[in-house]
């Protein structure tokens, strides 16, 4: 017999149960994928743009048109659509604004990409020319860029004013986006200018009233901890307080259940009782010679001390949260003691008004005024939690927009102005490249009309006829700040309109989007392991042989 026709034995290479998928099919299907993300976020772009209601088995519901939230809330399980999910989660996390316009960029560019893979062109050369464009894009949105630097205050504040109100009328909160954006610069403002530490403005929620019943405290407010009875009997406002932070349990500690003592004489236990009594007097002592006004504490404040902080006319919260208590101590400049052995003056903190006001059905702590105040909370207020839940959602956004715009101040026209412009001059460079990169860029090109498209679409305007308005003015050389006008359906000017965001965040979405299509694009094959059942029986089986290795589309 010849030995060349022998039967050959099969090789294992993976595990029995692995799925592998490979080649152009593959490719499609992932471009498939991302594109159907896309489009499940694609109508809240935009001023005009839709809510996503998002509930879970357990029965909670959010109710949201943030990119990032509604597709980390979407728990997509495809492996090539996490990608849009990551992107949104960087876009949000490093500018706080574009998370919905950094995933239909990237939905649209694999969408122009799909034409080309289809019809047998490579994937390299399609990501190499996408790259090239993205750079072209980059400094061509770092030229049309205008900078506020060098303003007066009162002018600052008032650009920071219009880049946050671009950002909320695309928000629930977008009716009072005058109200909030100037709350929003005032509270950023208020940080410290080189850390501008998103940590210290603080955003407290409290159910009923309307978004103008909102406010801003110059400080720190925190909601009424859990108190005793003697609590009403105290003061509940100071000017010029001093404030003492502790870390320390001031409560009455009897012995534990467990402990054993033994006695000879039964006059020796009422010695116990008073030394625990005498431990919780002492302490107590030392708070009020210190000579502060109001005692916060991270832990318990006893009823025994609540009480006997009234008779002195002292205020005193307990069980603080931390979050609430790092900030007081940042404003009022004082120490949190973890002992009460060794007080002093120099520990305390101070501020120009203390108070406890009433907020709807909730009483809250507010410290106005604050020496060393590089901080500032806002208090939300509105008809449903849902509501509030996404006013703070929003104002987030617009917080990390005016805060990226302190620290890098150029911005550039919204409206899909910048959108329409990049394309026009990625078309016009394109005409000097040779080859198949003609087309490619072109491609990338005609992808970046799908913003100024969808804010077309969402506010039901025809956007074939609005578009063919954008190119002719951008045509001319002197429409390059010309945008969508969501209000009327026309175009307009939306520099001079204060339709602005800053560079950051359209530099990061072209960027992040272009990366995020290139990194689908160079996926050929996605291999799927089966669940471990043990430790590697499937590839010890025997009976196994001959099953494993073989590759099955998905």
């Amino acid at each position: 017999m010849n030995p060349n026709n022998w039967l050959q034995p099969q090789i294992i290479l993976l595990k029995d149960g692995t799925d592998t998928s490979q080649g152009k099919g593959q490719l499609v299907s992932n471009i498939n994928a991302c594109v159907a993300v896309v489009d499940s976020i694609r109508t809240t772009l935009g001023p005009r743009g839709m809510d996503k209601m998002v509930y879970d088995d357990k029965g909670n519901n959010t109710i949201s048109n943030d990119g990032a939230t509604i597709l980390k809330l979407l728990d997509i399980v495809h492996p090539a659509a996490k990608t849009l999910v990551d992107i949104a989660k960087s876009q949000d996390s490093e500018v706080g604004d574009g998370t919905t316009t950094v995933t239909i960029l990237a939905g649209e560019f694999l969408r122009e990409s799909k034409q080309f893979v289809e019809d047998g062109v490579h994937p390299q050369n399609i990501i190499r020319s996408f790259r090239k464009a993205a750079e072209m894009a980059v400094s061509h949105v770092t030229d049309l860029c205008v900078s506020i630097e060098g303003k007066s205050p009162e002018e600052k504040s008032e650009l920071l004013q219009k880049c946050a109100a671009t950002t909320l009328s695309s928000k629930l909160v977008g009716g009072e986006k005058e109200f909030f954006a100037k709350m929003v610069v005032d509270a950023v403002s208020s940080l410290d200018p080189v850390l501008l530490d998103l940590k210290m403005i603080g955003i407290k929620k409290v159910t009923g009233g309307t978004m103008r019943d909102s406010f801003l405290v110059d400080g720190v407010a925190f909601k009424k901890t859990f108190s005793y009875a003697g609590f009403e009997q105290q003061p509940k406002a100071f000017d010029n307080p001093k404030i003492l932070i502790l870390n320390v349990e001031l409560e009455l500690k009897s012995e534990r259940d467990n402990a054993e003592i033994r006695l000879s004489d039964p006059a020796q236990y009422q010695e116990i009782v008073d030394a625990e009594w005498n431990i919780i007097y002492q302490k107590l002592d030392a708070c009020v010679a210190t000579g502060a006004q109001v005692v916060l504490s991270r832990l318990a404040i006893g009823d025994l001390a609540t009480q006997y902080f009234a008779d002195r006319n002292i205020f005193c919260a307990g069980r603080v949260a931390e979050e609430d208590l790092n900030r007081i101590c940042k404003a009022t400049g004082g120490a949190t003691q973890t002992t009460v052995s060794d007080l002093n003056q120099e520990i305390l903190g101070s501020c120009t008004r203390f108070e406890e006001v009433q907020v709807g059905n909730e009483r809250y702590n507010l410290f106005k005024g604050c020496p060393k105040a590089y901080t500032s909370t806002i208090v939300l207020r509105g008809g449903a939690e849902q509501f509030i839940e996404e006013a703070e959602r929003s104002l987030h956004d617009a917080i990390m927009i005016v805060r990226r715009a302190m620290k890098n101040s150029a911005v550039v026209p919204g409206g899909g102005a910048i959108d329409m412009e990049l394309s026009r001059y990625l078309r016009d460079q394109a005409r000097n490249i040779a080859g198949k990169s003609q087309l490619f860029i072109n491609a990338y090109a005609k992808a970046l009309e799908v913003i100024p498209r969808q804010l077309c679409d969402n506010s039901g305007f025809d956007a074939t006829d609005v578009l063919n308005k954008l190119r002719q003015k951008h045509a001319t050389g002197q429409g390059k700040n010309y945008g969508v006008d969501v209000n009327t359906g026309g175009i307009l000017d939306t520099y001079e309109n204060f339709v602005w965001e800053p560079t950051v965040v359209k530099i990061n979405a072209l960027t992040a989007a272009t990366e995020a299509a290139c990194l689908i694009l160079s996926i050929d094959e996605t291999v799927r392991n089966p669940k471990s059942e043990g430790a590697d029986n499937g590839a010890m089986n025997p009976g196994m042989m001959g099953k494993g290795g073989k590759g099955g589309g998905r």
